[in-house]
């Protein structure tokens, strides 16, 4: 499997996806709502839509949500654990050929996923399925890696025991790239930050939900979860660590 293959590279990831990766502030919704004044009726296509996380949280705020996700196992989790929204639905399908039909959607989201997808193609596709007046969100949580001294020692134990570690990480967009990708349809910038409180299981099963992360048979597996043991018990704070973020949004048109 090449290793950037994005739509294999979580599949046997889905059980701590599901469980460990964080939801996104409260913020966000706010920010889509308030300042971008989109509407809680609008019908939303979340691209790249994984587990779920990302559509579980616009179908809280009130959006029916199709979600766009060509990873079976990563599907399959969402739809069972979305099933009881009336509002939602799912196809199987990847970025760049949502198999949606045209201006069929009043807003298109992308998560954690966008740095997968085919940049110049995916632009033209989101184009395509929006309707006359329709938006586009993109948002993610950025670990950071500075601040503290777990978030230092966490970033040092990646870069020594993770595989591609340093390929993946400087896939994420700045905002000087998403004002590039966007052009003059970029509207609004935001920046929250995001806690998620761990105790070392959570940890553990948050470090593996990565795809860099080298799981059991691995000559690094067991180091790096020596390390990430050494690291909590030499950090953690009444039984936890805080796993910062900061979430950046876009949205605008296209």
């Amino acid at each position: 499997m090449n290793s950037f293959n994005s739509t294999q590279r979580f599949s046997d990831r889905v059980a701590d996806y599901v469980r460990f990766r964080p939801s996104y502030p409260a913020e966000l919704i706010t920010f889509l709502h308030e300042t971008c004044a989109i509407p809680v009726h609008a019908k939303v296509a979340d691209v790249g839509a994984g587990t779920g996380i990302s559509s579980k949280l616009l179908l809280d705020a009130g959006h029916p949500v199709v979600a766009v996700e060509p990873n079976e196992p990563m599907r399959q989790a969402a739809d069972e654990w979305l099933s009881g929204y009336p509002n939602y639905s799912s196809v199987a399908a990847p970025a760049e050929q949502t198999t949606l039909p045209d201006a069929s959607v009043d807003l298109v989201t992308a998560a954690q996923a966008f740095h997968w997808f085919d940049r110049e193609r995916v632009r033209r596709e989101f184009a395509r399925i929006l309707r006359p007046g329709g938006l586009v969100a993109l948002f993610w949580n950025i670990r950071l890696l500075d601040g503290s001294e777990f978030l230092r020692g966490y970033e040092a134990l990646l870069r020594t025991y993770g595989v591609d570690y340093s390929a993946v990480a400087e896939r994420y967009s700045d905002d000087a790239d998403m004002q590039n990708w966007f052009g003059a349809g970029l509207r609004h910038i935001g920046h929250f930050h995001y806690v998620q409180k761990l105790d070392f299981d959570s940890l553990r099963g948050r470090a593996l939900s990565s795809s860099y992360v080298p799981q059991a048979g691995h000559p690094n597996h067991e180091p790096i979860l020596q390390a990430l043991k050494s690291l909590f018990d030499a950090t953690a704070q009444q039984g936890h660590v805080d796993f910062e973020y900061d979430t950046r949004v876009y949205v605008g048109a296209l």
